[in-house]
């Protein structure tokens, strides 16, 4: 199969792509899940959607009426995630956003007996 230029264009992926995949690879090696849950999940389960909806593409307001959390209490708990490295800002101005280092599961996953 020929794939024509504006395909190959397509499957491309752009430097913000890549770089979102190395800082995904690198946090996964040095940060574990379980202390990713432990911050973001310590007032509740619903904060775990709330983080995970945090790709570098939403609001805090958008994350907020997504997950059905108050704006307020959101904000403050993504200021603690910052602070913890399990967040950061991307962007400035109104075009900041804030990004995950990776996303985790909503469920905890099972020990290993």
């Amino acid at each position: 199969m020929v794939r024509t230029t504006s395909q190959t264009e397509d499957l491309q992926m752009t430097e913000t792509d890549l770089l979102r995949c190395l800082l995904h690879t690198i946090a996964r090696a040095t940060i574990p899940e379980n202390d990713i849950r432990g911050v973001v999940a310590a007032r509740s389960r619903s904060r775990i959607k709330a983080y995970n909806l945090f790709d570098g593409t939403r609001t805090i307001n958008e994350v907020a009426k997504a997950s059905k959390i108050d704006r307020g209490n959101l904000s403050k708990s993504a200021s603690g995630w910052v602070k913890s490295g399990f967040l950061f800002w991307v962007g400035e101005g109104e075009d900041a956003r804030l990004l995950h280092v990776y996303p985790i599961p909503e469920k905890a996953p099972k020990a290993k007996p």
